[in-house]
């Protein structure tokens, strides 16, 4: 809560999420209408999104992401007018929200101001307004919001994919660094996921035939040595200088910036897949038990009895609680990290009570309010990275002033009162429901996890020992075996991150984790060194890898790993398997003696 945290260059994204707060209460202002201005904020909010995606793609996504503010705020004055269908109505957009920005790995803020927007169209003083205004109201807000996000097309067109290279060159330095220490492992995983990341704003979000401007196919180039080098690490076979590596990594990060040479092709064979596209996430994410929908039930959970009990009590802003619910649980973190976000939370909300209440108290009109707007806001998005509880004090500040509707508030202190206390009601009810619903053991996600990550590394090594790692099946197998490798990550994370009575067994996995992690990452670097071979080279350099029955070795010996991590048991012995798989196999093998309830004896 104390520390302030890096968060790189963020004044643009800052200055730009102000000025879309801003014009819009300007509008308002000029047309002697400052509550639609303020509404057409909401749409604004359109601005805290896509900055990581490519121009065309940000097009697309921004458009959607307005349009769900416009349906999201609609609904919501629409359920005002019917009492009894406001809980149903905020709690159905929440859970809709949730899983599809979990599904579809939409950044922060995520699903809570999709859900925030509903909740606050419930008791927004709009009644001059129709539906059909509000819409077009939140929706214009939306446009503008849109236009400002990609006005930087127009200076650097491919800026968002030159600067997704460079973070996964500087993510690869710093693992050639960090070879052969502690931090080795943890330092492979961002540098694999940084490059994962790149690969998807080259490849997953492009169009499918992108336009042949050479700087796209020379950032893939850029990025495959980046894949090249990361390989070399991992094979030991980067020579005897680490730092002369790292400083080439830099370079290359360097050079993705540099717009002067942009000429350089490469091959479409040679280009992997990113993330799973829009119909691939949704397919996978839509089985029972799957991350996304649990932490969807979740949301619905606790909204509804948040809902319930504002009702019950007749709180004034029932909303403030559904919200502040929403907030503790939309992203799925663990109880730690929900339970620090629940401090973080209350402690900035009580600050920014009292700076909420000193704006209130003025009434800033006409441009004041404009300003004032737009210099929290621009405060809020400078900080919310550095330190969230911070961050919370103005983000409080903005939302009052924003609920207040350009209209003086005759009880400041009582508005203040009412607002803290749905909050931490809020809080409260979103910790419960995360304690409530957490599986007897959190860890049981990690055995799965395991044991999906092993089929993975099969069918890779089934289409490898062939030689050919380029044709669409391989590719695909590569894309899953990588997307395995993340997951298993994150289900470790999400255990260990759990109420200390479910956090041992997780800790007790970490080895095995570890583990076949590393297995994982040796069968893709294997992977890029046959891609790298010369022509027609691959086949044979397949053959001597595996031998003569090393594929169907490797497949018995993981199939015996998997059993094991099923029972929960040491497993049987290996049977001999090719030589470059031998030490993460047997490190493995080892490691599953702390896979169950207890290390056996």
């Amino acid at each position: 809560m104390f520390r302030l945290r890096p968060a790189g260059r963020r004044w643009p994204f800052a200055t730009r999420a102000a000025l879309c707060m801003g014009v819009p209460v300007l509008a308002g202002w000029a047309a002697s209408d400052v509550t639609a201005g303020l509404m057409a904020t909401i749409g604004a909010f359109t601005a805290l999104y896509g900055s990581e995606r490519p121009y065309l793609n940000r097009a697309v996504y921004l458009a959607v992401i307005a349009i769900s503010f416009a349906v999201a705020v609609t609904l919501g004055v629409w359920a005002a007018e019917l009492p009894l269908m406001i809980v149903p109505t905020v709690v159905l957009i929440s859970m809709v929200a949730t899983f599809l920005c979990n599904a579809l790995r939409v950044g922060p803020p995520g699903a809570y101001m999709f859900a925030l927007a509903c909740a606050a169209g419930t008791a927004m003083p709009v009644g001059h307004l129709t539906l059909l205004q509000i819409g077009l109201l939140v929706f214009g807000g939306g446009v503008f919001a849109w236009l400002a996000h990609m006005a930087g097309a127009f200076v650097s067109p491919r800026g968002p994919e030159r600067a997704a290279v460079a973070a996964a060159a500087r993510a690869v330095a710093r693992f050639v660094e960090t070879a052969d220490t502690p931090g080795a492992d943890s330092a492979r995983h961002n540098a694999a996921l940084a490059m994962h990341e790149s690969w998807t704003v080259l490849v997953t979000h492009q169009p499918a035939r992108p336009r042949p401007d050479g700087t796209l196919s020379r950032l893939r180039a850029i990025n495959r040595e980046l894949n090249l080098i990361f390989v070399s690490i991992i094979n030991a076979a980067a020579g005897p200088s680490l730092s002369i590596v790292a400083e080439r990594a830099r370079s290359l990060a360097a050079q993705a910036m540099d717009a002067s040479a942009d000429m350089e092709h490469t091959d479409p064979g040679h280009v992997p897949l990113g993330h799973y596209g829009f119909l691939e996430s949704l397919k996978g994410n839509l089985r029972p038990w799957s991350p996304p929908l649990l932490v969807a039930a979740r949301v619905g959970i606790a909204t509804f009895i948040a809902g319930v009990i504002g009702a019950v009590l007749d709180l004034e802003r029932a909303y403030w609680t559904m919200a502040a619910a929403v907030l503790m649980l939309h992203q799925g973190l663990d109880w730690v990290r929900s339970l620090q976000r629940g401090v973080e939370r209350m402690s900035g909300t009580m600050v920014g009570l009292i700076l909420a209440g000193a704006i209130l108290a003025i009434h800033p009109e006409g441009l004041w309010l404009v300003l004032t707007l737009m210099l929290i806001q621009f405060t809020i998005e400078m900080t919310v990275i550095r330190n969230y509880a911070l961050a919370v004090v103005f983000i409080t500040t903005a939302a009052l002033t924003i609920a207040a509707g350009g209209h003086p508030v005759p009880d400041v202190g009582h508005m203040l009162w009412v607002r803290g206390t749905d909050t931490f009601i809020g809080c409260v009810i979103g910790l419960a429901v995360l304690v409530m619903t957490t599986p007897r053991t959190a860890a049981v996600r990690i055995p799965q996890e395991l044991v999906n990550t092993l089929a993975a590394v099969r069918t890779v090594l089934d289409l490898t020992a062939g030689g050919d790692v380029t044709h669409g099946a391989a590719r695909q197998a590569r894309r899953d075996l990588q997307h395995r490798t993340i997951v298993l990550l994150q289900a470790y994370e999400a255990a260990v991150g759990a109420t200390p009575w479910h956090r041992d067994a997780a800790e007790r996995a970490w080895p095995a984790v570890v583990a076949a992690q590393r297995l994982a990452y040796r069968v893709l670097a294997t992977c890029w060194s046959l891609e790298n071979a010369q022509a027609g080279a691959a086949p044979e350099m397949a053959r001597t890898l595996f031998g003569p029955d090393g594929r169907e070795n490797a497949g018995h010996a993981l199939a015996i790993l998997s059993r094991a991590i099923h029972a929960g048991a040491r497993p049987a012995p290996l049977s001999p398997v090719p030589e470059f798989l031998s030490t993460e196999m047997q490190n493995l093998h080892g490691s599953l003696v702390y896979a169950g309830e207890r290390p056996v004896e």
